[in-house]
């Protein structure tokens, strides 16, 4: 998807102050059994078409309002991702500002994760 320069601008300075990863790290995250917190950043009708194994849903239209019910402890592991990486970084700074302090957003998103053809989950699993 091309994206507008300013959108990319407001992205690349979000991405200034967050920390990323990638697909590959997640994944061994999850082979290796490490407790994180994984959560996507999509919105409903990209959840619905699949997920990451074991991802939570709070889209970026929400998040923002919901993260605090959903995950308290400020501490806590957040992994974020999206499409590409974009609106998970944009989510991250957010909550960066609202006081979580192990959010990171995966570079890459659902598109890198399909792309290497690490496992997906399908149907309705909300939370």
């Amino acid at each position: 998807m091309k994206h507008s320069e300013a959108f990319v601008k407001l992205v690349d300075d979000a991405r200034s102050r967050i920390k990323e990863t990638d697909i590959h790290q997640v994944k061994r995250w999850i082979d290796e059994g490490e407790k994180f917190h994984l959560v996507d950043t999509r919105e409903d009708r990209e959840w619905d078409r699949g997920r990451l194994p074991g991802a939570i849903h709070l889209s970026k239209g929400i998040i923002e309002r919901d993260i605090e019910n959903v995950i308290p402890d400020r501490a806590a592991k957040i992994v974020l991702y999206c499409g590409g990486g974009y609106r998970s970084a944009l989510a991250a700074d957010n909550l960066q500002k609202m006081g979580y302090t192990r959010v990171l957003s995966v570079d890459g998103g659902w598109r890198g994760w399909t792309e290497a053809s690490y496992p997906v989950e399908k149907g309705d699993s909300s939370q």
